[in-house]
């Protein structure tokens, strides 16, 4: 008998941003997207007040390798002998050399890339099981079907629980803290919308009964969820090609975008909630990597 768990890991003092699930079965747990190593603690506490720690970790399922998912890997994998960690064929090489990986975030992050994130150490090739997307993987006496979902990032895969009927989508399937509000997630440099539609039609044929979204939880029912998010990917792009098209410098586009999101959030969540929000996806990173997207589209 397998049940399907998942810790807060409070990211920030935030409730409701980052979700790592737990996947238990009679050898050990699966635990997909572990988050950063800032949050590794929570995680540890979380899997004790389950009856487990860190040894009982068989594997690691990554949807990607950002640093709120994939994070914690390499110290997970340093600390407890014989885990795997299961990563898309992209995203491999950058857990094993992580270089070019923290490069990029530091653009983003600056020097609060220690107190957002912690250490991101490299993980032993041996230890990476890569995945491409089609395969089903035996994991924790447990199988799931892969499926490769890029237009978030190049690298994204999301899980198949057959038995549950639970997708395990990332960011794929958006970030959704509470209620009905849905937030596109679309950070530079790989954002692609219409690869990201693809991948949601992926995510739809396999017919799932519920999705688990790192940012936050489980939805369901998922094929409303995933009609939902379609059209709010839509109207995110539509805006900030819009805003490109306004008046006045980049920075002034990102200001005005950013107010924007910040009144909706607060006109749909509590203000706690909407903090929580904003934490899963920074607003200014949301025109960012959509401005890229336009721009790159317009010099094909």
């Amino acid at each position: 008998m397998t049940t399907t768990d998942y810790i807060d890991l409070n990211f920030r003092g935030s409730p409701r941003v980052i979700a790592t699930a737990v996947v238990a079965a009679t050898d050990g747990i699966v635990l997909i997207d572990p988050g950063p190593t800032s949050c590794l603690a929570t995680l540890e506490a979380g899997l004790r007040d389950r009856g487990y720690t860190l040894r009982d970790v068989r594997s690691l399922l990554l949807t990607h390798i950002h640093l709120d998912h994939a994070g914690a890997a390499g110290t997970i994998v340093e600390r407890v002998p014989g885990v795997r960690v299961h990563v898309h064929e992209r995203g491999a090489p950058h857990m094993i050399a992580p270089e070019k990986l923290l490069a990029s975030a530091t653009r983003l992050h600056g020097d609060q890339m220690e107190t957002l994130w912690g250490a991101f150490l490299p993980v032993p090739a041996d230890r990476i099981v890569v995945l491409q997307g089609g395969e089903r993987i035996d994991v924790a006496s447990h199988s799931f079907r892969v499926a490769y979902t890029p237009g978030h990032a190049k690298h994204h895969v999301s899980y198949l629980d057959e038995q549950s009927g639970m997708a395990y989508v990332g960011d794929t399937g958006g970030v959704r803290v509470s209620g009905d509000y849905l937030i596109a997630p679309t950070p530079p440099p790989d954002i692609d919308v219409e690869t990201w539609r693809a991948s949601l039609d992926a995510i739809d044929a396999w017919q799932p009964v519920s999705l688990f979204l790192t940012h936050f939880g489980p939805v369901t029912p998922a094929r409303a969820h995933l009609a939902r998010f379609r059209q709010t990917l839509t109207s995110a792009a539509d805006a900030v090609k819009a805003s490109m098209a306004a008046g006045g410098t980049d920075e002034e586009k990102v200001r005005r975008f950013v107010e924007q999101m910040r009144r909706d959030v607060r006109q749909a969540l509590p203000e706690h909630e909407a903090k929580a929000a904003e934490l899963a996806a920074p607003f200014e990173q949301l025109w960012q990597g959509l401005a890229r997207y336009w721009q790159k589209r317009n010099n094909q």
